[in-house]
């Protein structure tokens, strides 16, 4: 399939028809807001066709929207949209832009290459009970220098409330948490996501990061996806695109938080 067709069928089912869990959307014709029942989580964008004409007002009118709910909101900017400086007018009234854009690639699992179907032989282990994420965070603190308490809640509760909707693996060395990653299950569409990805300093080239995209493209095709996608930084890029993930859009995360909850 080739790329236009892949990034239609993301526009349609991850953007345009995306659903979530414990909350709802609000359909405008500028775009579709993506509101969660717990005012603690951010409220997204991920579709608009937003045009020069309309732009500052529609964004005048987010902004007042998400500060009179008092919520932080996430807009990402899509380049291959209609306004493909979005991000820079967003940056200009006051959102937040990410230094570099996410990667939009995609593998059509029915073209995957062979390296992502052999045996995996890393030791790398599913983890099930939310209180093993322990693992995890011990990855990903160190190699971003972040508190995740935030994600560790986030992957705990759907593993406890969806587990068919995720898969997180931990590659161990020598019995000790070296690489992590997961992936996102999208019912109802052609797709699953990967994220994660993160390896220690002391174990990187050891082929632990392919070992978990291998895991994760297995247990995709197992579950019957056709695609899967990662977001991909400046440094997964190149590794991801020599397993066969396709490049096809990128995009900017824009961040807004309303001025009481600086």
């Amino acid at each position: 399939m080739n790329i236009e067709d892949i990034l239609a069928f993301y526009d349609k089912e991850m953007r345009r028809e995306l659903e979530i869990h414990k909350g709802h959307r609000e359909i405008l014709p500028e775009l579709i807001r993506h509101i969660y029942d717990d005012p603690g989580r951010n409220s997204f964008i991920v579709y608009n066709c937003v045009t020069e004409a309309n732009a500052e007002q529609v964004i005048e009118r987010e902004i007042n929207y998400f500060r009179e709910l008092n919520r932080r909101l996430e807009w990402k900017a899509y380049q291959h949209d209609p306004l493909p400086d979005l991000y820079s007018r967003l940056e200009t009234n006051g959102f937040t832009i990410e230094e570099e854009p996410d990667y939009i690639m995609a593998l059509d699992l029915k073209e995957s290459p062979t390296v992502l179907l052999e045996s995996v032989t890393a030791d790398v282990r599913q983890i099930f009970d939310p209180a093993d994420l322990d693992d995890v965070m011990a990855i990903e603190e160190p190699v971003w220098d972040t508190d995740f308490s935030w994600l560790k809640k986030e992957l705990g509760m759907v593993l406890q409330e969806r587990p068919d909707e995720l898969a997180v693996y931990v590659a161990y060395v020598e019995g000790k948490p070296a690489s992590s990653g997961w992936a996102y299950f999208h019912p109802g569409t052609h797709f699953a996501s990967m994220w994660g990805g993160s390896t220690l300093p002391d174990y990187r080239k050891m082929g632990l990061y392919t070992a978990l995209v291998a895991c994760r493209v297995q247990e995709a095709i197992k579950r019957g996806y056709r695609f899967l996608t990662i977001d991909a930084g400046s440094m997964s890029r190149p590794i991801v695109a020599r397993q066969g993930f396709r490049l096809l859009t990128t995009a900017y995360e824009c961040s807004l938080i309303p001025e009481n909850k600086a």
